[in-house]
């Protein structure tokens, strides 16, 4: 038998890990979630905005990235949206325009949000530091009209809303280095409050900043995103995935153990 497990075939493993996508994806199995400090933060933060609030979500990612932020983007609108707490979305990144668009009008469709008075979707500028700096004296003029062409004089929920000052918070949803720009010249040029959640290859990153206190909050990648979702008790895409991931990591560790059993148990028996 050992001597069997150490020349199976590979395609015997491939059905192996189709198996452990496949089972967790149909048969309802959720492996216990640990919820992390800085996912905690950011969720806590945001339940303890008074209704009317309004906090601005950058869309700061393409679609490479969508599989690990799309969820939490997802997790934040819902959790906005039942919260009352309005919504500016933005994106730094010229691809980030249509996924921005489309989740927040899918996730509004769901709880019942209106356009111009729930949130509004201001689209893509060029010029990163220069928007973001331009957002901080009058957001008006970097943004004169929303994503769909509207002038924001004509959006309600943008009548009291000149800068940074009536902004409670900045979530920005990042696959590169966006985060650290949003810092630079919003936080500490205007102390705006930010927040972040990333992709996984850049979540050492982010740590300094949280330590510093210039980020009130982190979700980190897909376990972040499936953190949130326990959170908001609403599971989706992030618990699924983390899932799907647990599963198939379990079963490649299993293989390694197995085969390295039978590799010194073999060689034992050459000895």
């Amino acid at each position: 038998m050992l001597e069997k497990l150490m020349d199976i075939d590979r395609r015997i493993i491939f059905i192996l890990v189709v198996l452990a996508v496949i089972i967790p994806t149909l048969l309802p199995i959720n492996l216990p979630i640990s919820v992390s400090a800085p996912t905690r933060q950011l969720h806590d933060y945001i339940n303890a905005l008074p209704a009317g609030s309004t906090i601005m979500l950058a869309f700061d990612y393409g679609p490479a990235s969508l599989a690990e932020l799309n969820p939490m983007a997802k997790a934040l609108l819902k959790q906005c949206f039942d919260k009352d707490v309005r919504v500016i979305g933005i994106t730094l990144a010229p691809e980030g325009t249509a996924m921005g668009s489309t989740l927040i009008q899918e996730i509004a469709d769901e709880t019942g949000a209106i356009d111009g008075e729930d949130y509004v979707f201001l689209g893509y500028r060029p010029g990163e530091e220069l928007v973001i700096l331009g957002m901080g004296s009058d957001i008006a003029s970097v943004f004169e009209t929303d994503y769909n062409g509207k002038p924001l004089a004509d959006i309600p929920m943008m009548t009291n809303v000149t800068n940074y000052d009536q902004i409670s918070l900045l979530i920005d949803l990042a696959s590169g280095s966006s985060t650290e720009i949003w810092i630079t010249y919003a936080n500490v040029r205007y102390n705006l409050q930010i927040a972040a959640g990333v992709t996984g290859v850049i979540i050492s990153q982010m740590y300094p900043y949280l330590q510093t206190g210039q980020l009130i909050g982190l979700i980190s990648g897909i376990a972040g995103a499936a953190e949130y979702e326990t959170l908001l008790d609403a599971p989706a895409k992030g618990i699924l995935w983390i899932n799907i991931e647990s599963f198939v990591h379990l079963l490649i560790a299993g293989l390694v153990v197995i085969g390295n059993i039978a590799f010194f148990v073999q060689r034992r028996k050459e000895e």
